[in-house]
Order: structure tokens, then sequence, then C-alpha cells
């Protein structure tokens, strides 16, 4: 998510539990203990129903409700409060939303979060070089921010998170839906995606978690003056693969994307900011740094009871489903990706290439495809495919001569142009399970599984783009005058990719 930048450091002062300032210690003290794990998220009935005990004991009311907390430890007097929804599974909890506590006009400043109560990279490693040094390396700012808050977990009561922890294991992850990301769901349930590109990028991005979380005891030997507070095996001795990911989810979920700031303060973890607030691809609301705080402003006048939105970013609905557990239907950054390549045998590849690199493009060209904006895609595609199926030298020596992208082919190629990427449509959409009236008809079902709802959202709000382009293609085809398509062996290749 893209917010307002932090233009100065955030200054801690000094609170119970925290880590103290880094200092390299090759050999950290290790005491094993028998592990009794829960953290975030978790598809394990057993632990959610710990969860639920640990969530409603009366043992907590101590330490009241996260806003409590926060007041306790600073945060100043705010204009919202914590409302509840019903979550889809009796066994989970009910998710916490940010709603006005008052009737507040377009531009108020709905909360303002001291730093003190900002968790980044650069307050859990307490040296801003060694956290640049882990964060360029094989490990990511979410996993040192998971593997931080997995091991204050561990602390339990004593931990000065306690409350914030517990309000992150609360909303395990899950979006405005109460759906938690893909990377959480079964291979049974990814299937609702076959057919999207969403997919293969839910994949990708496991395979990228489990690399960090091998690398993950490269931490535990670089900050020892970090994890010898923690008298817990390593890393991954003591977290199994299964408890980091869902650790790391949740993290994802809910981190804020500070612009313009240091490496080591970019990531920052807000607490009243996400999962609390609602998303929107369309309002223009965002966290900013002001004054040793992060605040938000409203963009729009909101009625006491209204929940709070805040811009998402320019996220297009695959990464607001994989990131947050949610697609937005009214999304302007809604987008598929076409990626098509000139070939390589084509023994005119070279002068090809020179000249889609003449004209901004390249051999390999990623074409993104907007919601609404369909058939302006189209027309970008086309003279691209039309150089593909030049073959006669002199045309060649023509386009090379010309300015712009015009390629001298005759109705009948261009009729085979057209087919080309007609095909490919139609190709997209037989990959999916279910069509579009399907989709439709299975979204009208008020008991449709959670996971299943926002699996069809996403493909269906994928397969109306893909029809808009079909349709686009199929009206200049029908412009054309009847011939039949000429063949072309040396075409350029057309894929779908991750957008």
């Amino acid at each position: 998510m893209e917010l307002t930048c932090l233009h100065n450091k955030f200054n801690f002062p000094s609170l119970p539990h925290l880590s103290r300032p880094f200092f390299k210690n090759p050999n950290p003290r290790v005491f094993p203990r028998k592990i009794n794990i829960l953290f975030l998220a978790s598809a394990s009935d057993t632990v959610v129903a710990s969860s639920i005990k640990e969530l409603g004991s009366k043992k907590d009311d101590e330490f009241g409700d996260l806003k409590s907390w926060m007041h306790r430890n600073g945060l100043p007097r705010c204009k919202v409060v914590l409302n509840e929804s019903t979550s889809h599974d009796e066994k989970h909890m009910p998710v916490h939303y940010v709603v006005a506590s008052d009737d507040l006009p377009a531009g108020d400043v709905a909360f303002s979060v001291p730093n003190s109560l900002v968790v980044t990279l650069e307050r859990v490693l307490g040296n801003e070089t060694v956290a640049e040094l882990l964060t360029t390396n094989k490990l990511s700012e979410l996993a040192c921010l998971a593997l931080y808050l997995m091991y204050e977990k561990k602390q339990g009561k004593k931990s000065f998170w306690y409350p914030y922890i517990r309000e992150l294991d609360r909303q395990r992850g899950r979006g405005q839906l109460a759906v938690e990301s893909p990377l959480l769901w079964s291979e049974e349930e990814l299937a609702y995606l076959t057919g999207s590109p969403t997919k293969a990028e839910v994949l990708e991005r496991a395979e990228g978690i489990k690399r960090e979380y091998d690398e993950l005891d490269t931490v535990w030997f670089m900050a020892g003056s970090l994890f010898q507070q923690y008298p817990y095996d390593i890393p991954t001795e003591a977290f199994p693969f299964e408890i980091f990911k869902q650790a790391f989810v949740a993290v994802q979920s809910c981190v804020v994307h500070l612009q313009k700031v240091p490496l080591a303060q970019r990531f920052a973890l807000v607490p009243l900011g996400p999962p609390l607030l609602a998303y929107r691809s369309n309002c223009k609301a965002m966290l900013s740094a002001v004054n040793g705080a992060v605040e938000l402003v409203v963009d729009r006048a909101c009625k006491a009871g209204e929940p709070i939105v805040v811009w998402c970013g320019p996220q297009p609905n695959s990464k607001l489903l994989i990131n947050y557990g949610f697609v937005d239907d009214d999304n302007s950054y809604d987008r598929l990706v076409v990626e098509a390549a000139l070939n390589t045998e084509d023994p005119q590849y070279q002068d090809k290439r020179l000249v889609v690199q003449r004209n901004g493009k390249l051999s390999v060209q990623v074409f993104h495809v907007y919601a609404g904006k369909e058939k302006e895609a189209v027309f970008d595609m086309l003279p691209y495919l039309r150089l593909g199926y030049v073959s006669d030298p002199s045309e060649m020596q023509s386009v090379l001569s010309s300015q712009g992208p015009v390629c001298p082919v005759s109705p009948c190629m261009d009729r085979a142009v057209r087919d080309q990427l007609a095909d490919y449509f139609n190709r997209r959409l037989a990959g999916y399970l279910t069509t579009l009236n399907e989709d439709e008809s299975l979204l009208s079902d008020p008991n449709l599984n959670p996971r299943r709802r926002v699996a069809t959202e996403l493909v269906r709000l994928e397969k109306k783009i893909l029809h808009a382009c079909l349709q686009a293609t199929t009206e200049l085809i029908d412009e054309l005058p009847d011939c039949v398509s000429m063949p072309c062996t040396l075409c350029p290749v057309v894929e779908m990719k991750e957008s």
C-alpha cells in the first residue's frame, strides 16, 4: 500500500519488554524448551479452539481492548471506536473494524498513533545499518517483522505488545470479507482460482515464503542480542513452517508501506491501521507521518458508526486478494496482463526487434489490460502482432524506413492477426471452471462458502475483462472484408501472465 512518505526518523522512548539495541553476538545462548505454539491464523481446528479460549478469557480483562491499551500508552483522544462483524465460521472470533465515533467532516483527523506504538524494522533490530543488511540479502522486512512478533507472542502477557498481538490473533489475517489470503487456503480451495493467473502467483508467493523461512536462522545468529532475551530454540526449530507462513500472511495483511523513508522504516505495523481499516480503491485517505506520529485524515464526510476507509494503493484485484483477502468491484486499477513475444526463429527477428524498440516496445512485451479500457488495449496490441506477420524482406525494409508502428499487411493477413487475438481470449475464457453466468448464479447464493465467494468474485471480474477484449476484437474482425485468414508459422507468441 503506497502511503504518504515519512520525512523524519522515528524516535522511540524506552518501553518495557522491548528488544535492546543491536550488537553482534555470534553465539547467543539457546535454551531448548518444549514448544506449544499458537500464532495468528491457523488451519488447525485444535489451535483455533485454544485461540478462542485464550482470546475470550476473563484473565485478559485487565488489558481491555486494543484501543484502551493504546490510550494507556500514549494514544491521544481520537474519533474512532472498534466495532465487530460476525465471522462466517462460528469457530472463529468476530472481526474487528474501525468506525467513526463522531461525525467527521472531510479533512478531519480520525486518529494519530504515536511512534511509540508503531513497529518498524529499525525498532525491531535497533540498528538501521544491520536492518538494511538483512533486508537486502535473503530476508524481507515482512519476514523479520513476523519473526519478531512470533517471539514476542511466546512471551505471552510479559510482552509489551501482547494486546496488539492478541488483536492480530483475533483477525487471523482476515480481510474485509472475513476471508484469509489464498496463501492459507487448501489445494481444494485454490482450485476455485483455476484459469486465473492469480493461482500461479499464489503458489509462487508461497514458495518465496518458504525460501525466507529457510533463511530465518540467519537473523538469529546475526542479531544475537535481539533474541538473547527469548529463551527458546532457533527459529526453524522453534516454529514450524506453517506457523511462520501464518504469521507472515498476518503481517502482510496489516503492514503499512511508507514511501521515501530509510529502508528500515519502510514497513510499519500501526495499531488501528490495517486490517482494522476498510480498504477502498477509489478513496484518497492515507496514513501519514506527522510530528512523531502516524495519523489518518479522512477524505470524505463520515457519520458516527460508519467504517473508516483508506486507499489500498494502485493494486489490481489479484493483489488485493493475496495481500488482504478481498476484491473490489469498483477498482479502477484492476487489470490483466497479456504478454506477447516476437518469434526468435524468425529470420527477420533482429529487424523486428529494432522496430519495436523504436516504438517504445520490447521483443517480449507486456500489455496491461485495465477494466473499462479493454478496447484501447486491443488497439495497442494489434500493431505489435501485425509486425510478427510480416515475412517479405522488401515489406520489412518498408517498415524499417517508415515512422510509427505501421505494417503494410493485406486484409487477409490482418484477419489472421485479429483471429489469433480472438482465439487467445477464447482459450483464456475456456480455462476457467465456470462461465460468467454460472459465476453470477453462485454469487446469488447467500450461503456460498466465503472463500469460494471471494474467488468467484475475482474470476468473474477477470472474465468480464476478457469478454470485453473478445468483443472488441470480434468487432474489428467484422470490419474487414470477407477473406480467408493467412497462415503464419512465425507469428508472435501471446500468453497471459500474472498481474
